[in-house]
């Protein structure tokens, strides 16, 4: 097992192009670190560099305490899981499975030791005479890692590897990786544009935009105290509400004002020196779409942060309602409760739950309070 340590990595190509900038991180033993981003973030090229499939223009990169930059891959024990599988196709499943073992001419009964178990954890045991174009997509993805962990890497990488599977699918394998990381025991890093695999799976989560790190942290702590605009709108579905507001004084508090509506902030966040600077400047609220309520008790009980809304759109998502709204300029979307009787046309009032409010600066976009 190892923990991996990234100093001042960058990615240069030809004509000026930087893909990966100032990449500094501590990545621990046993770990399930998910990089996540929208394409072209740089998480790809993180994550080859790693393999050293990509050359490291600039920087360090410890595997263990040993600096493996001039180290080739297959020298580095680590294992890859691609998006595409790779599979053999003329090979069984346990051929393939084994191939990697043989290269290494490790003894037979070995290789058939580790195939074995390894087919065991992953439940497709049933499986090894068949060849890859009699498997499914979840079964291919499962011998993809079953060739993975025979290896017994030191680290295991994985590139989308979940993004050709359905969505139901894709639900089941995220508790399935889940479970065999529990019980592997080995670092994992992991690629995804998909946060809701991000936000599931991960112990830690980096956030990625144009090759810089925006936020590495838990999940819950990226939720909840998001650093800048970027990360609050990618962490969490459907994304953060944001709304230009001045923040204004008025005999009684503080207040967030944008169009007519003003939303009084809570004494605990009025109160916060950080705000001072921006009494009567514009910043940027912040708040979730399940922190915005159409019951009747919340708009009675909190009615310092109410505002009254049109419905333009209903969404029936099963368990909840999302409820698009309008007032003036400002379009926010509401996660409610399925018994709402808001409808697409209608007139009502939300109250927001003015104590899950962010405030962002309007130029550098990074939080001033949560």
């Amino acid at each position: 097992m190892a923990s991996l340590s990234l100093k001042h990595i960058y990615k240069k190509y030809p004509g000026g192009v930087t893909a990966v900038s100032d990449f500094c991180l501590e990545i621990k033993d046993k770990e399930f670190l998910i990089l996540v981003g929208p394409s072209g973030c740089g998480k790809t090229t993180t994550l080859r560099m790693i393999a050293g499939l990509e050359e490291i223009s600039e920087g360090e990169l410890f595997i263990g305490d040993k600096l493996v930059n001039d180290v080739a891959p297959k020298d580095r024990d680590i294992a890859m899981v691609f998006q595409n599988y790779a599979l053999y196709p003329h090979m069984t499943v346990f051929d393939n499975m084994a191939f990697g073992l043989k290269l290494r001419k490790t003894p037979k009964e070995e290789i058939k030791r580790r195939v074995e178990e390894a087919a065991r954890i992953l439940d497709i045991t049933h499986l090894l005479d068949r060849k890859p174009k009699a498997l499914s997509g979840g079964q291919k993805q499962r011998v993809a890692l079953g060739r993975a962990i025979v290896r017994k890497p030191m680290v295991f990488l994985l590139d989308e590897p979940l993004s050709n599977l359905d969505a139901k699918l894709r639900a089941t394998m995220r508790t399935e990786l889940t479970k065999i990381h529990q019980r592997i025991g080995t670092t994992f890093v992991y690629v995804t544009h998909d946060q809701t695999e991000a936000m599931t799976m991960a112990t830690r989560i980096v956030v990625m935009k144009d090759g810089l790190i925006q936020q590495a942290d838990t999940p819950q702590n990226l939720y909840d105290y998001p650093v800048n605009l970027f990360v609050a709108g990618f962490i969490g579905s459907p994304q953060m509400n944001f709304v230009e507001c001045v923040l204004e004084e008025k005999g009684n508090g503080l207040y967030l004002t944008f169009g007519e509506n003003a939303v009084k902030l809570p004494a605990d966040k009025a109160n916060n020196p950080a705000l001072k600077d921006y009494i009567d400047k514009e910043v940027i609220m912040g708040i979730r779409p399940e922190d915005i309520y159409d019951g009747a008790s919340y708009v009675e009980s909190w009615a310092d942060s109410v505002i009254e809304t049109d419905v333009e759109v209903t969404e029936l998502m099963g368990a909840e309602i999302y409820l698009y709204l309008r007032t003036g300029e400002e379009s926010f979307i509401a996660r409610v409760d399925n018994k709402s009787k808001a409808r697409a046309g209608d007139v009502i009032k939300v109250a927001l739950d003015a104590s899950k409010i962010h405030i962002f600066d309007r130029d550098t976009e990074r939080y001033i309070i949560h």
